[in-house]
């Protein structure tokens, strides 16, 4: 009798092909997952740039409408603070605050605006710290 070597593949070599591709695939979905929560953490700090320098504008607001020589006191930073965190904050609104919200501290015209905000897609080694703009108003 005569005996033929078999050609192509076999059910083995075919189950660790389809083995292999799904390790590949299960890769490429866990990147494409990590893609989509970077750019929602980037969204989301653009979204903070924007209402740090919102807080400026404010206190830029405020200096022309007192008297232009002074610096806003603290009762008038109080009162941005308040509205800014109302219109930043809360729900239905741009950002969930963090307990810390907005800090505006002044010192010869300088200000801080310290702002912490939820975000539940950090990894293991990145961090939550808050987002730090500091501006100063002129002194006229």
């Amino acid at each position: 009798m005569k005996h033929h070597d078999q050609s192509g593949f076999t059910l083995v070599e075919a189950l660790i092909a389809l083995l292999v591709l799904s390790i590949g695939l299960l890769g490429v979905a866990a990147m494409q997952v990590k893609a989509l929560q970077s750019a929602h953490m980037g969204y989301q700090r653009a979204v903070v740039s924007l209402a740090a320098i919102d807080a400026q504008e404010q206190a830029w607001a405020a200096l022309s409408e007192s008297d232009p020589k002074n610096c806003p006191d603290n009762a008038t930073l109080s009162e941005i603070e308040g509205e800014w965190i109302g219109e930043w904050f809360g729900t239905g609104k741009i950002l969930i605050n963090d307990g810390s919200g907005l800090s505006l501290g002044a010192s010869n015209c300088e200000y801080t605006v310290s702002i912490e905000w939820q975000e539940g897609r950090y990894s293991d080694g990145e961090s939550d710290n808050a987002f730090v703009y500091q501006f100063r108003l002129p002194e006229l």
